[in-house]
């Protein structure tokens, strides 16, 4: 995805690019200098602990509402983790945040004539659509399909791909949820190829919510009947719908729009075809967040 971009060189509104009065960015409480250039991203508050405990050295703590971040160094690279809380609103802030700590001039509110580009990185769980992904496995995210609507707030322009992939999923899914129109984003190959070696590789979904987005029925129905096992037979040239989770669609998206390269790596935890749920999903997450760490420095 590409965005129409606001180039504008007037500086930004108070009411719409909120700083804190020690000059940090509103919901993440951070600095500048404080957020390193490789972002890793978790849901759990709990789980920025679980990587920066593997830190050589942590330079920088902030806590604001769900929000966490530590920034410090691994084997001498700059890390910061950094947690967004469940669901793709709240990577709508984290990601237009990150976005203004180093695009746009927090003093004078001015965007930058020159443009830095993050590497973010979503470490996350997920529950496995295909039988033949086991749980306590990982799966690198190549495509976010999302359900968020997150997307659709911004003026942006899908690119070929993306949009024979949408056409593709109205032609094999009965989609039938009229109050969201899902859409598609890609990652960024560089990162995913970084990513996948020990990994399967497919199309995440990203749903917005944990219960009936995700295909879940406790006691009240849901509007779209048999929808995992429609999802589970889709393909798009060759690549088929791999896993659900909640962040991923938007993370691309944003992420793609603003410049910034884009990857999701989850432990599965569950499958959700086979019914099965992991024993000890808090080692298999150790694990995968030492793999990705090992991978940023090699």
């Amino acid at each position: 995805m590409k965005a129409r971009l606001n180039e504008s060189e007037n500086p930004l509104e108070e009411s719409e690019l909120v700083i804190n009065r020690d000059g940090s960015i509103f919901h993440l409480h951070l600095l500048p200098h404080q957020l390193a250039e490789t972002v890793l991203l978790v849901g759990d508050q709990g789980r920025v602990e679980q990587i920066s405990k593997n830190f050589d050295s942590i330079t920088h703590k902030t806590a604001n509402r769900e929000f966490v971040a530590h920034t410090g160094t691994y084997k001498g690279k700059e890390i910061t983790a950094l947690s967004t809380g469940i669901g793709a609103d709240n990577i709508d802030i984290v990601l237009n945040e990150l976005d203004a700590l180093v695009n746009i001039d927090l003093q004078t509110r001015c965007i930058k004539k020159e443009k830095k580009s993050l590497n973010l990185i979503r470490i996350g769980t997920c529950g496995a659509l295909q039988p033949d992904i086991p749980v306590d496995s990982y799966i690198v995210s190549e495509f976010g399909l999302g359900f968020d609507g997150v997307a659709g707030f911004y003026s942006h322009l899908s690119s070929e791909e993306e949009l024979d992939f949408e056409k593709a999923f109205f032609s094999q899914v009965n989609w039938s949820v009229s109050t969201v129109k899902p859409y598609v984003a890609k990652g960024s190959d560089e990162l995913i190829t970084l990513l996948k070696p020990e990994a399967n590789t497919g199309i995440t979904v990203t749903g917005n919510g944990f219960y009936g987005p995700q295909g879940r029925v406790l006691r009240i129905k849901t509007q779209q009947e048999n929808l995992n096992e429609q999802l589970a037979q889709f393909e798009f040239n060759g690549t088929k719908l791999v896993n659900f989770e909640m962040e991923t669609s938007a993370l691309y998206a944003l992420g793609s729009m603003m410049g910034h390269k884009t990857a999701t790596i989850c432990a599965v935890i569950a499958n959700r075809h086979l019914k099965e749920y992991s024993k000890d999903y808090k080692k298999t997450v150790d694990k995968m967040i030492v793999y990705v760490l090992e991978k940023l420095v090699e």
